[in-house]
């Protein structure tokens, strides 16, 4: 390859990041779709390879890619609503139980701090609780008319939310497409690299997904299995928030000590809140406890291993850059977008290894 090519090279990824770029804000939906597409992808091959065959093989029919890619989409559908019957309800009747023992919760905070507070640095706490509970008691009330704030929210805000709207319509519809074409897609790609580069192009791609297989539905697995043990370790404690702080942790594991930070932090304050002392908070620490050992000793390396090889601080900083360039897509795309440069920087090291500059 000549300099003139190189350089020809060069400038068009600079303009295809600089697009990516400037199109951030419009690009969420498109990116959600191209990782659902990417996951379910395998599942709509497998469907349009089937044979079936009917009435003692008198009948064959093969589905077409098109019926293939409407089943996935159903599932997926179905999947979705499932969860919203199961969480939504769940959720509803946790803050209920909150708002009816706020009471409660402030004279446990009132019986425990004060004490503490004049025990070890002599301050006297000068609060009005039964105002705050009053405060609190007329807000839950107020939320009860919901229809009508909402109403007013949809007047001001209208724009942003039949925006928002139109991008939640169109993730389906593009996800619908890309699988329809998922393999047009890709083959018209392969067509269009040159011809000198196209077996190495072809090993790092295999490599890369490789990779992203491996993490992304390990790293889902992992997810859901510690969302289901914290909630059902708090519970088993009798921490009343257990449900919302378990699937908070569990969801949250993805990005190295936010979920167990942030979820053994709401976890001991709605303990002391909830018990109102120290020694009632040891199980839910032994639970944090466990599902760290759980997690990291036995389904990491097992569901996901130590194929991506990311350091914690690359992680974290590939999130916060995803986040400020594409919002919420580019956090979900941040750490397989990093394992994929990850598999590219391999193949380049090696490649610069066994080069005449690095051994000249």
């Amino acid at each position: 390859m000549n300099n003139r090519t190189q350089y020809l090279w060069w400038i068009t990824g600079l303009v295809v990041c600089s697009l990516l770029y400037l199109l951030g804000p419009i690009l969420t939906p498109f990116l959600i779709a191209a990782i659902l597409a990417y996951i379910t992808n395998p599942l709509v091959n497998r469907i349009a390879a089937l044979h079936i065959t009917l009435l003692n093989n008198k009948l064959s029919y093969n589905p077409s890619r098109t019926i293939a890619t409407g089943i996935v989409m159903l599932f997926l559908f179905a999947l979705l609503v499932m969860m919203l019957f199961i969480v939504v309800p769940l959720m509803q009747k946790e803050f209920l139980l909150i708002s009816q023992k706020l009471p409660t919760y402030f004279n446990n905070a009132k019986n425990f701090l004060e004490p503490w507070l004049q025990y070890n640095f002599g301050v006297n706490l000068d609060i009005d609780y039964a105002k705050i509970q009053h405060i609190l008691t007329e807000n839950w009330r107020t939320a009860g008319n919901f229809a009508k704030q909402l109403a007013l929210g949809i007047g001001s805000h209208g724009l942003a939310i039949i925006g928002w709207l139109a991008n939640l319509i169109l993730i389906p519809l593009v996800l619908f497409y890309l699988l329809v074409d998922w393999n047009i897609i890709t083959n018209k790609i392969n067509g269009l690299l040159p011809r000198s580069m196209i077996v190495k192009t072809v090993e790092i791609a295999e490599d890369i997904d490789a990779v992203l297989a491996e993490f992304l539905r390990g790293q889902l697995t992992v997810m859901l299995l510690m969302s289901v043990f914290y909630a059902t370790g708090l519970w088993l404690t009798g921490l009343e928030l257990a449900l919302p702080i378990g699937v908070l942790s569990g969801l949250l594991g993805f990005v190295p000590y936010l979920g167990i930070g942030l979820g053994l932090s709401l976890a001991i304050l709605s303990g002391l809140l909830q018990f109102g002392s120290l020694h009632d908070l040891i199980p839910v620490l032994i639970v944090f406890g466990l599902g760290q050992i759980i997690e990291s000793m036995l389904l990491t390396p097992y569901l996901v291993g130590d194929r991506i090889g990311l350091h914690p601080l690359v992680v974290i900083f590939a999130l916060m850059a995803g986040g400020q360039l594409f919002g919420f897509a580019g956090v979900l795309l941040a750490l397989p977008v990093s394992a994929a440069i990850a598999v590219a920087y391999r193949h380049a090291k090696q490649h610069y290894l066994s080069s005449d500059f690095y051994n000249g």
